[in-house]
């Protein structure tokens, strides 16, 4: 390894792929040019600086100096991530960014909040997040969120217990997708991305999943409710109904023209950004989703921009300035959340 207090600069990352229990990856493959790793490679953990549950540093994104970025990042929090993000939440780039690729259905889970997140399983975040949706193939494109009607607890518990999946995933919103359609999916809300959707997903930087549907996808309900038994991780999901009004507070359509929904903010921004432009100074990941050009920045070569390219840009950086070759250029900027201005709060 080499000294990982260097001057840090925007640069390419290469896939960075690990294990999981369920298939998926054909996407992630096609969107990067790449040869398949294999069929249980379903996600591409982009500028990761949260290693897997469970483990010291798998998951981790390494920098072309051999150094991982994690380290890198506290080396030099204030050169990666600016004193301002620095003073409101230390050394934690507060984002994850994910590609995924589901190969098959995924089981019915749900994130625990920060509250939840920190009082039972000592982390230092929960996990919101979104997924903006790449791709789909197949006849029914489709994901689910957040139960139709109140589930009261004893009924959670009987279906957890039992493992009646047909109940768990029958009681829950079911939604078509289609390419340039987002879902926001806050703490706590039950949810699974069905077979053939391909999504660029933000999240807070933790790998914190309660499996409600465990039985056929993980080996043991120890991996399912995290060491904390069923009877405490329970609590961290919500049970409340989601009618069409509610769930439409976390949803955009393609055509909308927005991107994430309200219910993002304070945990991560995303800007769709085409042709020339520029992404202001802090903390970024950069996914190309079409088109070709380059990236300048005031102190690093200039690099060359094309379909599945994902770059992290540091704060000390300063401006990335995007340059769309014959302005045909399609990118998306992944952000933090923003620093609040006095007086302000993020929660």
């Amino acid at each position: 390894m080499n000294d990982v207090k260097r001057q840090p600069k925007a640069e390419p990352l290469p896939p960075n792929q690990p294990p999981h229990f369920y298939r998926g990856g054909v996407a992630i493959a096609e969107f990067r040019g790449l040869p398949m790793l294999d069929d249980y490679r379903p996600e591409d953990w982009v500028a990761s600086t949260t290693a897997r549950f469970g483990t010291a540093s798998t998951g981790l994104s390494v920098l072309a100096d051999g150094n991982r970025l994690a380290d890198a990042v506290r080396a030099d929090p204030h050169g990666w991530l600016g004193a301002e993000h620095v003073a409101r939440f230390g050394d934690s780039t507060g984002l994850l960014v994910k590609l995924l690729d589901a190969g098959q259905r995924l089981p019915v889970h749900c994130h625990p909040s920060d509250d939840f997140a920190r009082t039972h399983l000592s982390a230092g975040c929960g996990k919101t997040e979104a997924w903006l949706v790449l791709g789909t193939t197949g006849e029914r494109p489709r994901v689910w969120a957040g139960f139709r009607d109140d589930v009261d607890e004893a009924t959670a518990r009987q279906w957890v217990s039992e493992q009646d999946r047909a109940a768990l995933l029958g009681a829950l919103n079911e939604i078509p997708v289609r390419a340039g359609d987002a879902l926001v999916i806050p703490a706590g809300l039950p949810h699974a991305i069905g077979d053939g959707v391909f999504v660029l997903e933000l999240q807070q930087p933790s790998d914190l999943s309660l499996t409600l549907e465990w039985q056929g996808f993980l080996d043991t309900a120890e991996q399912a409710h995290l060491g904390i038994g069923f009877e405490r991780a329970l609590a961290a999901l919500d049970r409340s109904a989601w009618d069409e009004d509610r769930l439409a507070t976390l949803l955009t359509r393609r055509e909308s023209g927005s991107l994430l929904a309200d219910a993002a903010a304070g945990f991560f921004r995303a800007d769709r950004l085409s042709g020339d432009a520029t992404v202001a100074a802090g903390f970024a990941v950069l996914v190309v989703l079409d088109g070709s050009g380059t990236l300048h920045t005031a102190d690093g070569p200039s690099l060359p921009l094309a379909r599945g390219t994902t770059i992290v840009v540091p704060h000390a950086a300063g401006p990335a300035r995007l340059a769309g070759l014959d302005g045909a250029l399609d990118v998306i900027a992944c952000r933090p959340p923003a620093v609040p201005n006095p007086g302000e709060t993020v929660s």
